[in-house]
């Protein structure tokens, strides 16, 4: 048995200590549904083609991942640390760009990566796009790379039934991260400022749910416009509520930060390079088991095995909450959905630009009774302006300057910068002026009766910044 002590040692040592570096990186992680315009299944072939095909494109890749059947889902640039994968499955890529220290530079890289490839999959019909929820998953296989990692998750997702005790509704979309994609951004953050920045940005995801929503579940619910929030809660991650979404508290510490890390459910650790699944479970009580019987996949099927608990399983401690601190010292904020690709550089700039403004920002959302002092914590407001209509309540005018506040304190934070990446933060003031975000928008367009090809392609263009 590992005590308490222990534990929250150990939590201190992976998830504060690195803050105590002071750094100022970008790190920015981009998914992308990969559509087949046919209306027919992804294409995997295509998909591994298309791969060889980058590779041999930009030579300093090499191969980082490779599946049970030989396939390649990963390449990574040593020079940069840019990795392009795929996540999940065959239906989803993934730009994961390299720490950087300005956005022009990541986003010359990714404007690269993202055309070149997107041409590749455009000669055999199939295109990527920028949208939270793959238009045409209906058509899509389910099937997970075959690999340690996405294995593991697929099937503690799919366990979702083993827990139908729990007083929590689930949702029937446990392969829900095959076709769903995000927008990660990671920021360096210094311990002085580690809690304000959580409990600050907290407060602001009823605003992002309003500028950034674009998660869509065409055909199965038109008016939640950013149902990704749902596929999260409602699934085998959301049993512990505190391993996803949002805090709501309040941190006055470090130390009640360090609280609610050990308030965090546990599910898998890796032995001897292979995955264990095990009934999700809190740290403590995981920590104070002598033994742990789990689930390691062999050859085609899954064998029950026993685990004794050691402290360094921490490391496989795996949230997903909105905003995340993680192993690297940063603060990596995840309630975005993938943004149309001529935007994608607005979420980085977003909350770059608000890093430098904490003090201002903590000021205008106290002071603010458009949205709060209604009776409504931040979460339950999220929850309400991810619908197509602004409840009654809600001033639109009102809630119309309170985004732009935000926004342009996130302008003032990059224009300090002096870099000139406030540029990049023009699509949200138009969201703005509109009265729209990209999810309102395609349910608007698709019930004024817009095909959803035209909206595919819309969505997929690239910027010219």
């Amino acid at each position: 048995m590992i005590d308490g002590e222990m534990i929250r040692e150990t939590l201190y040592d992976e998830f504060i200590k690195p803050t105590y570096e002071k750094k100022n990186f970008i790190g920015i992680e981009i998914e992308i549904p990969i559509v087949n315009l046919d209306k027919k299944p992804v294409n995997f072939d295509v998909v591994h083609e298309v791969t060889h095909k980058f590779n041999r494109q930009f030579q300093d890749f090499r191969n980082n991942g490779i599946d049970y059947e030989g396939n390649v889902f990963s390449l990574k640039n040593a020079g940069n640390d840019d990795i392009v994968c795929y996540d999940c499955s065959y239906n989803n890529i993934e730009f994961a760009m390299g720490r950087e220290k300005d956005l022009f530079s990541i986003n010359e890289r990714f404007s690269e990566y993202y055309a070149f490839t997107k041409e590749a999959f455009e000669e055999y019909n199939h295109t990527l796009t920028g949208m939270g929820i793959n238009p045409y998953r209906k058509y899509n296989e389910s099937i997970p790379i075959p690999s340690e990692r996405y294995l593991m998750l697929y099937h503690h997702l799919k366990s979702y039934s083993r827990y139908l005790d729990q007083p929590m509704y689930f949702h029937s979309y446990p392969e829900y991260g095959m076709f769903s994609s995000a927008s990660q951004v990671q920021l360096d953050v210094y311990k002085d400022d580690l809690v304000k920045t959580i409990n600050v940005f907290s407060k602001i995801e009823p605003i992002k749910a309003l500028l950034f929503s674009n998660s869509v579940l065409f055909e199965e619910n038109n008016h939640i416009t950013c149902f990704r929030d749902a596929l999260w809660e409602y699934s085998a991650h959301g049993i512990n509520p505190h391993n996803i979404g949002m805090y709501d508290v309040d941190f006055k510490s470090i130390g009640d930060l360090q609280f609610y890390l050990e308030s965090l459910n546990i599910y898998c650790v890796m032995r001897d390079g292979a995955y264990i699944n095990f009934p999700t479970m809190n740290l403590h009580d995981y920590f104070k088991r002598e033994s742990v019987t789990g689930e390691i996949y062999n050859n085609g099927e899954y064998r029950e095995i026993e685990i004794r608990p050691c402290i360094k399983d921490i490391k496989y401690l795996r949230p997903f909450k909105f905003i995340n601190l993680t192993f690297r010292g940063t603060v990596e904020f995840r309630s975005v959905c993938t943004q149309p690709i001529s935007d994608s550089m607005s979420v980085s700039a977003f909350h770059l630009g608000l890093k430098g403004k904490l003090d201002e920002l903590e000021e205008l959302i106290n002071d603010d009774d458009v949205i709060y002092h209604k009776g409504y914590n931040a979460s339950e407001l999220r929850k309400l302006l991810i619908q197509d209509e602004l409840p009654s309540f809600v001033d639109k005018k009102g809630i119309c300057k309170l985004s732009k506040d935000v926004v342009d304190l996130a302008s003032c934070g990059l224009e300090d910068r002096g870099i000139g990446e406030e540029i990049f933060l023009e699509p949200l003031y138009e969201r703005i002026k509109q009265h729209t975000n990209p999810g309102k928008n395609i349910i608007d367009s698709v019930n004024d009766g817009v095909e959803m090809e035209k909206l595919i392609r819309e969505y997929g263009k690239l910027s010219g910044i």
